[in-house]
């Protein structure tokens, strides 16, 4: 007969080690080195009273376990000094605020060596004469945000995550995920056995088991897909990024290295073939028109990527011993550039919660903690959603008088100072 395994008991699962769950086991780290130490020093203790023959301390309180399952394989740490990006590498924008969370996660300084810092953001639509502009000297920063290699970003967090004691099983798959006493029990292809207090999912919503545990989500498709590449330019960006809205569909241009950006273009449905299908030149030449010369001329494209845009929000966060972040919770449009940043807002809010819980005698997934954190997403994701949103709808109506309000309001709102820097503010997750 076959022998059993013991499960693995851990206070913290996450189901996905990508850029969401490893921040969130980062964002742990001091917690379980703080925990580690106060164990360490409690067992000194209780040697030194063993030894003087007095009675010990009592039984000492475990360190907060984490435990992290991920199916793809990780780059070995050793990688992260040879690290050569290359001129296809996808690419994330990160706010202000987020670099406050990598700097309280102790991942910034190695982040910043790819980083492209995002100096000044240009808006405008397409047609119509009207333009916002914001700077970061106004706001009294270095960048408004930057750009990061996602590649880049997980080998930055990895590095952080292999100087703690956390629980790799990589590569590993979840195969079951069932309610259990005090938590969940998860079954890995691995054959290991965990038994986890909190359960968290942070794999983008690939898995499934959000659907396979009931919960389900509004799906509000844009009717648009997104074209994603690497593009070249024949001037240096200057740490401009640009955001136009078309009739065909709102567009961004981030910068990276050197002179390349990263484009983000969306089409209706029926015309993303045509465009991934388009010669180089021909699709230089139709995105030159499109954007215009703003930015200088268009030189050179890289391969071309399209995902289908939807908003997806779950209508539930929390159950008792689980917990749902990123993309599984939310799937916002990339043109606004707040998916990430949210997703690691939510990170930084279940970390702390965990934290008072442990400090409060609680476990992670207790019905408090998860409580707390809720209540301190609720009117963050609500707004951001809301914005997102709002901001493509209103720029995807074509009608001529709207057209001409819209114009009217970024001409006013760069002519309102304050207004302007609060909403800057808000969008760099400095602001809630």
């Amino acid at each position: 007969m076959a022998q059993t395994r013991q499960p693995t008991t851990v206070d913290v699962a996450i189901i996905g080690g990508g850029l969401v769950g490893a921040s969130l086991a980062c964002a742990l780290g001091d917690l379980i080195e703080a925990e580690q130490a106060r164990a360490n020093e409690q067992a000194r203790a209780d040697e030194r009273a063993r030894a003087d023959e007095r009675e010990s301390g009592g039984e000492p309180r475990a360190p907060l376990r984490v435990a992290i399952i991920e199916p793809q394989p990780l780059p070995s740490v050793d990688e992260v000094g040879a690290y050569q990006p290359s001129f296809d590498a996808r690419a994330s924008a990160i706010a202000h605020g987020s670099r406050r969370h990598f700097e309280q996660l102790k991942v910034w300084p190695t982040m910043r060596e790819q980083a492209s810092p995002i100096r000044h953001i240009h808006v405008s639509e397409r047609g119509h004469l009207g333009a916002t502009r914001l700077h970061a000297d106004e706001l009294g920063v270095e960048a408004l945000g930057y750009v990061i290699p996602n590649a880049w970003m997980g080998r930055a967090l990895h590095a952080r995550l292999d100087r703690l004691p956390i629980d790799w099983h990589c590569p590993a798959r979840v195969e079951t995920l069932e309610p259990a006493h005090g938590g969940y029990r998860l079954t890995l292809d691995t054959g290991e056995i965990i038994q986890a207090g909190l359960t968290v999912l942070a794999d983008g919503g690939r898995s499934g088991f959000k659907e396979r545990l009931g919960i389900e989500s509004d799906h509000h498709p844009y009717q648009q897909t997104a074209l994603i590449a690497n593009v070249e330019m024949s001037r240096a960006h200057d740490g401009w990024a640009f955001e136009r809205f078309t009739q065909e569909g709102p567009m961004a241009l981030l910068p990276l290295t050197g002179r390349r950006m990263e484009l983000v273009w969306t089409h209706e449905q029926g015309d993303i073939e045509e465009a991934l299908a388009l010669p180089d030149s021909l699709f230089l030449d139709r995105l030159q028109r499109a954007f215009g010369d703003r930015a200088g001329r268009f030189r050179r494209v890289g391969q071309r990527h399209a995902y289908p845009l939807s908003l997806i929000t779950a209508r539930e966060t929390i159950r008792p011993h689980l917990a749902i972040l990123g993309n599984a919770a939310h799937s916002l449009h990339p043109v606004a550039g707040q998916g990430f940043n949210l997703a690691l807002r939510g990170v930084m809010d279940l970390a702390a919660a965990i934290e008072t819980a442990r400090a409060n005698g609680r476990t992670a997934g207790d019905a408090r903690t998860l409580a707390a954190f809720e209540a301190s997403r609720t009117a963050d994701t609500h707004q951001i959603v809301r914005f997102s949103d709002g901001l493509i709808r209103l720029f995807g109506i074509d009608h001529a008088m709207l057209g001409h309000t819209r114009a009217a309001g970024l001409v006013g709102l760069n002519a309102l100072g304050p207004l302007r820097r609060t909403l800057a503010r808000r969008a760099m997750g400095i602001e809630r």
